[in-house]
């Protein structure tokens, strides 16, 4: 009879949620601007070629300018784009700005939108289109750049220079990428200090007004007529257009759908708006992701203490019942409190979601992944369904986060050690 003869393998010591120690320096990488004094990472992708796509805040001696650099898959700045790996500019000459969001086109061109400072208190969203090497796109707006001003000075917003980057306050950007090549991007108008409302705001795809959306290119979003205030933007797979944010004071979450030409979509929630709270807390809604059935998945905090919110409705608005009782799920870590920043689909139907615990020393990113049903993954980091990663020696925060085609999660954040430090974090997923 024949011997068989068995080789015990090595027990892998992959789990989904380790730091992935083939990037960078043990999974963490610091982004570098040249001649910067100080970066924020404000949102991340990943390009065809697996190379991550950074938009930043950039301080330099004469002030903020918007950032925009490219790492290699392995963590490394791409030489090859821009100056040195990275682009820093103004949106006009001579005046501040910031880089909130990097979205891909599909001709590879990559548009980053932001915040113009039209003065110390004052802004205005504003585009940049460049193509694959990090160069200005000429036809798009003026010379690549377009800065939104609307009639009435209605797209002038608040500019906050009180609250730590990453902490909900008066500045916001978001925008989408439509299939028309439309671009959808949300602002804030202060009338003034307690009077606020939101905007939606449609452009072509050259940078200008569309006004065939709404008769102007742009919707007033005001709810009750309460102060309101957006903070994110999802377009749905039918076309019509979700917005997030918060109402009142003390703030409470808010939700509304609109249709693709604009129109208030009045079969959402209760005519087209849906407020809440969350345990009897203010709400802030921060990130809205689809789920492959339609229903929504919220992300954000509660308020007074601020812990970490999720919240599973349906798609017409009305809470999920089968999850946590149809009542926003809160989550505390850390002594001082924590939030969602952000959060972004797994090609699986998995949500992972991203932010930080907050409190000067305290402050560390954060990542969890979610199921498709709203509830906490207990595949995620052995059981624990969330890491927690310290960078610095103060004031870490996640901002965005993106999945690349083998799984592996990309983190992008800052650092606060010294000066604030844009970094890039990957996790094995």
């Amino acid at each position: 009879m024949p011997h068989q003869t068995a080789f015990a393998l090595p027990v892998s010591r992959y789990t989904a949620g380790d730091l992935d120690n083939s990037f960078a320096a043990r999974g963490k990488a610091q982004v570098y601007f040249a001649g910067s004094t100080s970066s924020i990472a404000n949102s991340v992708e990943i390009d065809s070629s697996g190379r991550v796509l950074v938009a930043a805040t950039v301080g330099l001696r004469g002030g903020n300018c918007f950032g925009l650099a490219r790492l290699l898959e392995d963590g490394s700045a791409d030489l090859a784009f821009g100056h040195n790996g990275s682009v820093i500019g103004q949106f006009q000459r001579g005046f501040e700005a910031m880089a909130g969001k990097v979205h891909l086109l599909a001709n590879g061109h990559i548009l980053v939108a932001g915040l113009h400072y039209e003065d110390t208190h004052r802004t205005l969203p504003a585009l940049a289109l460049f193509d694959s090497q990090g160069h200005p796109v000429r036809h798009f707006g003026d010379n690549g750049i377009s800065v939104i001003r609307l009639p009435g000075n209605l797209s002038l917003g608040t500019r906050d220079v009180w609250l730590p980057p990453g902490v909900p306050g008066a500045e916001a950007c978001d925008v989408q990428v439509l299939a028309d090549g439309g671009i959808l991007l949300l602002a804030n108008h202060h009338f003034e200090l307690a009077d606020h409302v939101g905007l939606l705001i449609r452009l072509t795809r050259h940078g200008q007004l569309d006004t065939s959306f709404n008769g102007r290119g742009f919707v007033i979003v005001r709810h009750l007529l309460m102060n309101s205030w957006l903070s994110s933007l999802m377009v749905q797979r039918d076309g019509r257009i979700m917005v997030g944010g918060s109402i009142n004071f003390p703030v409470e979450g808010l939700l509304a759908r609109y249709l693709p030409d604009g129109r208030l979509d009045d079969s959402f929630a209760v005519d087209g708006f849906m407020a809440f709270r969350a345990e009897e807390r203010g709400a802030q809604v921060n990130q809205v992701i689809e789920m492959e059935n339609g229903d929504l998945l919220c992300f954000g905090s509660s308020r007074d203490p601020m812990h970490c919110l999720a919240f599973k409705l349906h798609s017409n608005g009305r809470p999920d019942v089968h999850c946590n009782g149809g009542q926003p799920q809160l989550l505390n870590i850390g002594h001082s409190g924590c939030q969602w920043t952000a959060a972004r689909h797994q090609v699986d139907g998995r949500v992972l979601a991203v932010g930080a615990t907050n409190g000067g020393v305290e402050a560390d990113f954060l990542l969890a992944r979610y199921l498709p049903g709203g509830q906490l993954d207990p595949g995620f980091a052995e059981g624990t369904c969330w890491v927690r990663t310290r960078l610095g020696r103060s004031l870490d925060t996640a901002m965005s986060v993106a999945v690349q085609a083998d799984g592996r999660i990309v983190v992008g954040g800052y650092s606060l050690d010294g000066n604030y430090k844009a970094v890039v974090v990957r996790y094995l997923g």
